[in-house]
């Protein structure tokens, strides 16, 4: 499964890039805004450091500004995937952007039938968002689970981008249903490491080190 780190955050895709976690990344108007940068500019700044997609989201919510808005934010990589979301309008212009070779995550989808339709319009990326279904005590891993059996029911190619993840449980979950991308905040992927029992043995091995007199160097 890939990872794709979802902020806007150059800092904190810098430090995880180095680690080799980071396939590409996700933005949108929310986390561009967190950053108070121009757009453009830090958008271009991520597409040069990470060589995956990159998710820009468009702000328009009609076709034809989609479109001018799809092809400008394009423009500023080739690596670049215009984020549309899940409306009529957002569908119309993914099967436009797409038949011009660009990469496009439709986003904000919320079910199996929703994406279909994103498949069917050529969609690169879907990206259904589970913790939100979770916070209305829906089942958002279902939901990737569905998705899954359909695209592979009919060879679609499009890839499912679980987003909206709430904790590193949810990560290894979507890895065993079979989601080809997690998008997750850099504390959640950080926090994939953790383990109190891992703590606990290492603090056990230093100890004993100590009191042996142990030095490598």
């Amino acid at each position: 499964m890939k990872f794709f780190v979802d902020t806007a955050d150059v800092d904190a895709i810098r430090e995880l890039n180095d680690l080799g976690f980071v396939d590409g990344v996700t933005t949108n108007p929310s986390l561009i805004a967190k950053s108070g940068r121009d757009i453009l500019e830090v958008t271009k700044e991520i597409c040069d450091m990470v060589e995956g997609p990159v998710s820009a989201e468009v702000v328009a919510t009609e076709y034809e500004d989609m479109i001018a808005e799809g092809r400008k934010l394009a423009e500023i990589a080739p690596n670049i995937a215009v984020k549309v979301p899940l409306t009529l309008d957002g569908l119309r212009a993914c099967k436009t952007l797409t038949g011009e070779g660009k990469m496009v995550n439709v986003t904000l989808c919320f079910s199996a039938n929703q994406a279909l339709l994103a498949a069917k319009a050529g969609a690169t990326f879907i990206s259904p968002f589970i913790g939100r279904l979770d916070d209305i005590n829906l089942d958002g891993l279902e939901l990737i689970a569905d998705i899954r059996q359909i695209y592979d029911n009919y060879g679609y190619e499009t890839q499912i981008l679980a987003a909206s993840i709430r904790g590193a449980n949810h990560m290894s979950d979507c890895a065993k249903i079979g989601a080809d991308v997690a998008t997750a905040p850099p504390a959640v992927i950080k926090a994939m490491a953790n383990h109190v029992l891992t703590d606990k043995g290492l603090a056990a091995f230093l100890a004993d080190a100590e009191k042996a007199g142990i030095k490598i160097v």
